[in-house]
């Protein structure tokens, strides 16, 4: 799918966008871990994790990998994590507030998770062919047309960081890449996720998003996407 950049007011810089922006309000409770993967078995789904394709339809990991698939958790050096790879496919797992855990944005407005791309899929391109070897993703409900409203956070194959591409009510912002070093080394990213949302909307963000998910595409370029996830969690204010 051809994608449109999109020029964000309030004079955001691509620096800007790489650190996400400053929030305001004084934080009232420490850090929430939302998943840092240790209560699963190795070699298995994240059962926390589902996929959901409407409000009706909702299946575990387990019932919803398919061939070219993995979504897997990983044990090494004492620590475990989770896996995505696919082979020619797209997946996606989440964890939606309310029911898998719970997120008030006004006191932990900031996003943070540790990854590491092994393998991003080539020729990929968030402003063209739009394959993402791993992405993190806040949606926050819907717009007046029914679309899911998302901030989709992404390792991109091509794209330098910072870059903000905007298609509907989805907005794709690159916060690591392989045109930067360490590919293949784990990198942390925090976002401020309510900056982020006034910037995209240009409103208030709600005070519950509706899920976090964490996604491998490879369906476009029919290639191959290996990501690592690990320590996702919700942060208050700095």
């Amino acid at each position: 799918m051809l994608l449109a950049m999109t020029l964000l007011g309030g004079g955001a810089s691509p620096e800007t966008w790489a650190q996400g922006g400053a929030h305001q309000n004084a934080p009232s409770a420490g850090p929430i871990t939302v998943d840092d993967f240790e209560r699963y078995d190795a070699g298995e789904p994240p059962d926390q994790w589902v996929r959901v394709n409407s409000e009706t339809e909702v299946r575990s990991a387990e019932q919803a990998i398919g061939d070219g698939e993995e979504f897997a958790v990983v044990e090494q050096d004492g620590d475990q994590f989770v896996r995505l790879y696919t082979r020619g496919e797209y997946i996606r797992f989440s964890q939606r507030t309310g029911k898998e855990f719970e997120w008030n944005l006004n006191t932990h407005p900031r996003l943070a998770w540790r990854w590491r791309a092994l393998e991003l899929p080539e020729g990929a391109s968030e402003k063209g062919t739009n394959d993402t070897g791993g992405a993190v993703y806040v949606t926050f409900g819907k717009d007046w047309l029914g679309r899911p409203k998302s901030i989709k956070y992404t390792y991109s194959s091509s794209l330098p960081v910072g870059t903000v591409v905007s298609f509907g009510s989805l907005t794709v912002i690159v916060a690591n890449s392989a045109a930067e070093p360490r590919q293949g080394a784990w990198q942390s990213v925090q976002r401020d996720v309510a900056s982020d949302y006034r910037q995209v909307f240009g409103e208030k963000p709600p005070r519950r998003p509706v899920s976090i998910t964490i996604s491998g595409d490879s369906d476009s370029t029919n290639g191959v996407s290996k990501v690592d996830i690990d320590d996702i969690r919700l942060l208050p204010a700095q």
